[in-house]
C-alpha cells in the first residue's frame, strides 16, 4: 500500500472510501483510538482494537469488519499514526435524526520527543474518564494550557490531589526496584502502552504495585510517561513540582516496549 492511503476514511456499505470533505453533520466524538505503525509493526494490536470495540458496544453494526478493513489500508513502510473513530452524526433529510459514523484518519506520526516536562492540570474536564474519544479536545486544551510554563504535558489530579494520569498519556514510576501505577481504582482510560510495560516488568522479574500519591510523593523518583505515539518519555522535570531522578531504567522499559511489537495482520 502507497502513501496514497494517506487522509480521511469514511466507513460505507461497502467499505472505507477515502474523502476530502468534512461531513457538516458530523458531532461530536463518542469513541476513539490510534496506534503507532513503525515499516509495518505496531505494538499492542490487539488490546487497542478490544479497547475501541468495547467502548462502541452496540452502537455501530459494522465495528469489527470496519477495523478489520482499517487495518488493510495501512502502509507497511514508513511510520504511521492513525486513528479510528466513531462519531455522532446527523442522518435525516433535515437532520434531525441522529446516527453513527466510522472514519479512519490516516496521519503520517507526527515528531516525538524522547523526555517530558510534567505540570499538575489545574483543573480536570473529563466527563468520560474510561472512554478514549468523547474528551479528546477537553484534554488537548488542557495541554495547551500547561504550555506556556514549557510543559509537555498536564497530569491530571483527583480531588485529593492524587495523581490519576495525563491529559494524553499514562504515568509511572519507580519505587526503589518497585514499578508503580496509580491507585487502580482512579477513573482512567486503560492505556494499552502502559499495560504492555506492566506485563513485560512482572516477565521480567520486577516487582509492580499501585498507590495514590500526590506530585510531591514523586520526590527523587524516575518517572516514566507512557503514550502510543512517544512509547515511553523520561520525565525531566515538574514545573513548580517535585525534584525528580534522572533516568536509570528507561533503556530497560524501550526494550521492553519494543519486544511487543507485532507485524501487521496480512491485508
Amino acid at each position: 500500500m502507497s502513501d496514497e492511503a494517506a487522509g480521511l476514511h469514511a466507513w460505507t456499505s461497502t467499505g472505507w472510501r477515502t474523502v476530502d470533505w468534512c461531513d457538516p453533520h458530523e458531532g461530536r466524538m463518542l469513541v476513539a483510538d490510534s496506534w503507532r505503525v513503525r515499516e509495518g509493526r505496531v505494538r499492542g494490536l490487539e488490546q487497542h482494537r478490544a479497547r475501541f470495540l468495547g467502548a462502541l458496544a452496540d452502537r455501530h453494526p459494522d465495528a469489527e469488519a470496519a477495523v478489520d478493513a482499517a487495518l488493510a489500508l495501512i502502509p507497511r513502510t514508513g511510520d504511521w499514526f492513525p486513528r479510528i473513530e466513531l462519531r455522532e452524526r446527523a442522518t435525516g433529510p433535515d437532520a434531525g435524526q441522529a446516527g453513527t459514523a466510522l472514519a479512519l484518519r490516516l496521519r503520517p506520526t507526527p515528531p516525538t520527543r524522547s523526555t517530558a516536562v510534567l505540570a499538575t492540570a489545574p483543573h480536570d474536564p473529563r466527563r468520560h474518564p474510561l472512554v478514549k474519544g468523547p474528551d479528546l479536545d477537553a484534554l488537548q486544551r488542557l495541554r495547551v494550557v500547561v504550555q506556556p510554563c514549557g510543559a509537555d504535558e498536564a497530569v491530571i489530579v483527583d480531588a485529593h490531589g492524587c495523581i490519576v494520569e495525563g491529559a494524553y498519556s499514562g504515568l509511572l514510576w519507580w519505587r526503589g526496584a518497585t514499578l508503580v501505577q496509580p491507585d487502580e481504582a482512579l477513573a482512567r482510560i486503560p492505556s494499552v502502552t502502559v499495560s504492555l510495560v506492566l506485563e513485560a516488568a512482572r516477565a521480567a522479574g520486577v516487582p509492580v504495585a499501585s498507590e495514590r500519591i500526590t506530585p510531591a510523593g514523586l520526590a527523587d523518583c524516575e518517572v516514566w510517561v507512557l503514550s502510543a505515539l512517544h512509547g515511553l518519555r523520561t520525565a525531566s522535570s515538574w514545573v513548580d513540582g517535585p525534584s525528580l531522578a534522572a533516568p536509570t531504567r528507561a533503556e530497560d522499559g524501550r526494550r521492553w516496549l519494543a519486544s511487543t511489537e507485532r507485524p501487521l495482520p496480512t491485508p
